[in-house]
């Protein structure tokens, strides 16, 4: 996968106000914890997340991507009447049909130019979304994306620890399915894809791709509602297991793509899932940690928006600078995998 013209330009991250440590989560597992005589800290130690953060009132996931993409068309420089095509690109979504991009489409006042539609893949959604735009760039359809994605994960946290306390019949082991649940924040990212003549300096230049999928893997984490509530349930230990692995076949075909190696990149972006996941990634891959920028101690996983916001966070701190090369590295449940080379 290869790309000859495609920018993303406008990139934001936007984070709620409300900060959840992982002190705060346990103190509110206080019944579990007591129960199963669990010990104090384990949720920050195995995860490595400090914190994590949420919206305080309920809010839409239209409403997140929109907050987001506003920011993005005004860093972008660009107008609604520029925008060819919207694509919502997260887990979360406001209900089934019409697709959360027609919201959006309202929210932001993008006009009737621009088509509309959702992409969802798991975490890995907004990096599919940015490829799906980039291909309609190169092929001249169309001129600028606007891709947003927001998630919010407090419903399924606050379900999980109210499960958590209530079940009393779940054991240490009954709870493992259910860990996951507790490292999950909130978010919203945005960026603006587009024709590289019509982008400024500051724009990251999209180079090269490759993905991989395993679907023998769909079960090992899976997400429903359950009486009008949130729920979901993961193989923790087997999912690192395959998500790793998978990242390593990846890996090799991005290598061939992209013309890189383990020496190229100045800077890594991985999805964020917490310190172990990161460790071992980047200890398989043969990569340098030191050029790895980590998010999850103090955003938690938030899904699609964790690597599009971590990258964004990172150009705002100067952790990436102007001409410097990036490898993007996504993966979703299902299994899959996007990798892509990027030059900020």
């Amino acid at each position: 996968m290869q790309f000859n013209r495609s920018v993303l330009t406008g990139l934001v991250a936007e984070l709620p106000p409300e900060v959840w440590t992982s002190d705060e989560v346990e103190r509110r597992l206080a019944p579990l914890y007591g129960r199963l005589k669990l010990p104090e800290g384990r949720l920050e130690l195995m995860t490595g997340i400090k914190e994590r953060r949420f919206w305080p009132q309920a809010i839409r996931p239209s409403e997140i991507s929109a907050l987001a993409g506003r920011r993005a068309l005004q860093a972008a420089a660009v107008g609604p009447a520029d925008i060819d095509l919207l694509i919502h690109s997260s887990v979360c979504r406001d209900r089934l049909e019409p697709s959360t991009a027609a919201y959006v489409h309202g929210l932001l006042g993008l006009g009737p130019q621009a088509q509309i539609l959702d992409v969802s893949n798991a975490c890995l959604g907004f990096l599919n979304a940015v490829v799906l735009a980039a291909g309609l760039v190169e092929s001249g359809q169309i001129r600028r994306a606007l891709v947003c994605s927001g998630e919010n994960g407090r419903p399924l946290v606050e379900r999980t620890i109210r499960l958590l306390n209530e079940d009393l019949s779940l054991t240490r082991d009954g709870i493992k399915p259910y860990f996951a649940n507790l490292t999950i924040g909130a978010g919203g990212a945005a960026a603006v894809v587009s024709r590289d003549d019509l982008a400024g300096p500051d724009a990251i230049r999209l180079l090269a791709g490759a993905w991989e999928t395993d679907s023998s893997a769909n079960a090992l984490c899976e997400g429903d509602t359950s009486s009008d509530e949130l729920d979901m349930r993961t193989d923790s230990e087997a999912l690192l297991a395959a998500g790793v692995g998978l990242a390593q076949r990846c890996w090799g075909r991005f290598k061939q793509e992209s013309g890189w190696n383990e020496a190229t990149p100045d800077r890594i972006i991985t999805h964020q899932v917490g310190r172990r996941h990161s460790s071992l990634l980047f200890e398989r891959l043969g990569l340098d940690p030191a050029k790895d920028y980590q998010s999850f101690d103090r955003l938690g996983n938030v899904g699609s928006v964790s690597l599009p916001a971590t990258l964004a966070l990172a150009r705002a701190e100067g952790r990436v600078r102007r001409g410097e090369k990036a490898a993007l590295l996504g993966i979703g449940s299902g299994l899959a995998s996007l990798m892509l080379a990027v030059e900020c």
